[in-house]
């Protein structure tokens, strides 16, 4: 990146802004707010977008303006120094007067204004613009949210622009102000600052993650029903953490191969090429996240269909019985039947009938109630139906 003024020679102590332990998840917007000075009461309600303003000269804060007037005035006097101005979903007239005050490419300012941009690394003159996504974990509803952040970096200026609530630049200015020899490499090492507390921001969402996939993975074998959905709706946040996470592997490359051409200091660049592998380590990740799912996804398809199958077949086989059971009525209905029917004829007692006065009547009608008898059982019994 282009300066415009000699930087100090780097320390050889480790700085303070990389951490060993991961960000927890960030405050709500109103709640963001980095501890400082207090601001008057007009300029709080004037400026209500500008979370923080200040400006460094050699690695240590030297001012606190309550407004982005009082910034511009406090910059163009000392001449000398950075300034780093914060803002959460500004209006746009304050960004038109940040692209007035420090030539900011009108395009950037655009992306800026509309939000909801592709994580991507522009260049304009001296000037960067970076979009990236940040994510965090919510554990109450056990879904990602995700935020957006833009960055204009410039030879003594480092401006953000967020969208949503993550992530939390608050600790991203503490760290930098503790390590005063670090923030004096200027705008550059801010903004890998911020691309360290992002990267680091994915890990707590990935590890969520693969808790909720073991808890589907268990309710796919128990047969939850609700499952499916749960499914589809994770699958989607990956789908938006991987458009957040992939992008962000070739900016830093990017970044990278402008080391020598933009004199880039020693130190940066190792922590810029660990911030690369932790984001190439958390692709890999949500890439192997959305293949596990598309794998789950297709397992409980598979068991929804053998279940489904197994209560087809079960109904089958309880119809079969069923039909079993009906014909085996329905073969002794007709046998007595035969009976009844001969003796509801010969018990009509006419006096003209047939066989009625014959000695040998009675014991007829019993042989022929027994031989129509017979002969339906053997029919019924060969069809199987007794």
């Amino acid at each position: 990146m282009a300066e415009r003024r000699a930087r100090p020679a780097p320390s050889t102590r480790k700085h303070a802004w990389r951490r060993t332990v991961r960000p927890e998840p960030a405050p709500p917007p109103e709640e963001a707010e980095t501890p400082g000075p207090a601001r008057p009461a007009a300029a709080q309600g004037d400026e209500a977008s500008v979370v923080q303003a200040a400006l460094y000269r050699d690695g240590v804060r030297v001012a606190t303006p309550s407004s982005l007037a009082d910034t511009f005035r406090e910059l163009r006097e000392r001449r000398e120094g950075m300034a780093w101005i914060g803002l959460a979903r500004p209006t746009e007239a304050e960004l038109l007067s940040l692209a007035a005050e420090f030539d900011l490419h009108e395009l950037a300012v655009e992306d800026a204004m509309e939000a909801h941009q592709r994580p991507k690394l522009e260049r304009y003159g001296e000037t960067l613009f970076v979009v990236l996504r940040a994510a965090r974990y919510l554990d109450v509803s056990e879904e990602v949210d995700f935020g957006e952040l833009h960055v204009f970096v410039g030879p003594d200026f480092l401006i953000t622009v967020r969208h949503g609530a993550a992530p939390d630049l608050t600790a991203v200015r503490r760290r930098m102000e503790d390590s005063p020899d670090l923030l004096a490499l200027g705008p550059e090492a801010v903004l890998y600052a911020i691309l360290d507390a992002v990267v680091d921001g994915y890990a707590p969402v990935v590890a969520g993650v693969q808790n909720d996939i073991d808890e589907i993975e268990t309710e796919v074998f128990r047969g939850d029903p609700e499952v499916s959905r749960r499914i589809y709706e994770l699958s989607r946040e990956m789908v938006e953490f991987q458009r957040a996470t992939r992008p962000l592997v070739g900016m830093l490359h990017a970044l990278m191969a402008g080391f020598t051409k933009y004199g880039t200091d020693e130190e940066l660049q190792r922590y810029l090429r660990d911030v690369a592998d932790h984001v190439t380590h958390t692709s890999e990740r949500v890439d192997g996240f959305r293949q596990a799912l598309a794998d789950i996804l297709t397992v409980n398809a598979t068991l929804v269909t053998q279940q489904q199958n197994a209560e087809m077949r079960a109904l089958a086989e309880a119809g079969f019985e069923q039909n079993e059971e009906i014909k085996k009525i329905s073969s002794w209905a007709a046998i007595l039947f035969a009976p009844t029917l001969v003796g509801t004829i010969y018990g009509m007692n006419f006096d003209h009938m047939p066989e009625l006065h014959w000695v040998y009547g009675y014991p007829f009608a019993v042989l022929l109630m027994a031989a129509v008898c017979t002969s339906l059982y053997i029919i019924f019994k060969k069809r199987d139906w007794l």
